[in-house]
């Protein structure tokens, strides 16, 4: 018996075009599309793509939009749906995860594929993510890998670490033949040997990040206003997420001395923002920074200040801002930057 599959891919990968035809709502067709030809070969005889399901990266961020992409799985009749891979891309991983957590929530067997530090690994629910590479261009071991789990997914067994599988994996009670103490003192020799990575509980990776050098003379330099602290004009008119954000913004400080209360406001959803708002310099800086300015201590104010919302934004996410700020400034010229958190 054939296993009936339905594969889910952004708008890129279905061949319409790259941002800008991020909103185009879902659709589906018959068969394989993308790489999901090259996951056909990989899977073999025993499976068929029945269907390919899309959506633009900024529509799937919407949302009612799972319903209107569930529906289009549903309608295909799969066994398994397959996610991916979405390799580093935030909003195409949030999208992939999604699908693959309604479709299991409905009972039908799924997998996710992107990168560890890809911001869509904690929206997978129940539905097991398996590693794919950073970027489109390690797309051939990719695929070898989710196919390997999708035969796995389809048979009924479950995914491990040899398997690729990232992110949560949710716990199950299970009988073992030693008890806590015993497993203890062998985890305590197993370190005073030498073993340096073993453990019952694998903990999260930090990154080392090596501090900039000092600016040499803060007098003549651009600086920058920069926050995670979510101050956006009043009206929020890029809807900036109070929660897990997935972008950031900028906006204008040229001819603005000050921020008024009222003008602009905090959507942080992991504070409470009355004082922010009551003065917005608490989370942006700009009448101390103008004084500054004009005291000469500082050399010049950047035009524009670079905003997102830091609660509980994913690691790869916010390593993905860093690095975006980073460049920006570089590319304006500006030497020194001064973060305001929350």
């Amino acid at each position: 018996m054939t296993t009936r599959v339905v594969h889910y891919i952004n708008q890129f990968f279905a061949g319409l075009g790259g941002e800008d035809t991020a909103t185009v709502p879902p659709a589906s067709k018959a068969g394989a599309a993308g790489p999901g030809r090259k996951l056909a070969q990989l899977l073999g005889d025993d499976f068929e793509i029945v269907a390919t399901v899309w959506c633009g990266d900024d529509h799937a961020a919407g949302p009612e939009v799972m319903d209107d992409l569930l529906a289009l799985v549903r309608a295909a009749g799969p066994d398994v749906v397959v996610t991916g891979p979405a390799f580093t891309s935030g909003r195409y991983g949030l999208a992939c995860a999604r699908v693959a957590a309604a479709a299991a929530a409905e009972g039908i067997a799924a997998v996710a594929c992107m990168h560890p530090d890809n911001p869509g690994i904690d929206e997978a629910g129940t539905a097991p993510v398996v590693a794919s590479g950073e970027v489109a261009r390690q797309m051939g071991p990719s695929l070898e890998t989710l196919a390997a789990a999708v035969r796995k997914v389809a048979a009924g067994e479950p995914l491990g670490a040899d398997d690729g599988r990232v992110g949560k994996i949710p716990r199950r009670n299970v009988t073992v033949d030693r008890t806590s103490a015993e497993r203890a003192v062998a985890l305590v020799l197993a370190r005073l040997g030498g073993d340096r990575e073993a453990t019952e509980v694998p903990l999260p990776r930090f990154d080392q990040v090596t501090p900039a050098q000092p600016v040499t003379d803060v007098t003549t330099a651009l600086v920058a206003l920069v926050t995670e602290g979510a101050l956006v004009p009043d009206a929020n008119p890029d809807s900036l997420e109070s929660a897990r954000a997935t972008r950031w913004l900028r906006y204008s400080l040229d001819g603005r001395d000050v921020l008024p209360a009222g003008e602009f406001r905090s959507v942080h959803g992991g504070f409470s923002t009355v004082w922010a708002n009551e003065d917005p310099h608490r989370i942006v800086p700009l009448d101390a920074a103008r004084q500054l300015e004009a005291e000469g201590a500082i050399g010049k104010l950047h035009g524009e200040y670079l905003v997102t919302a830091g609660n509980g934004t994913s690691v790869g996410n916010a390593r993905r801002f860093g690095v975006e700020w980073a460049a920006d400034l570089r590319r304006q010229g500006v030497q020194a930057a001064l973060l305001t958190a929350t």
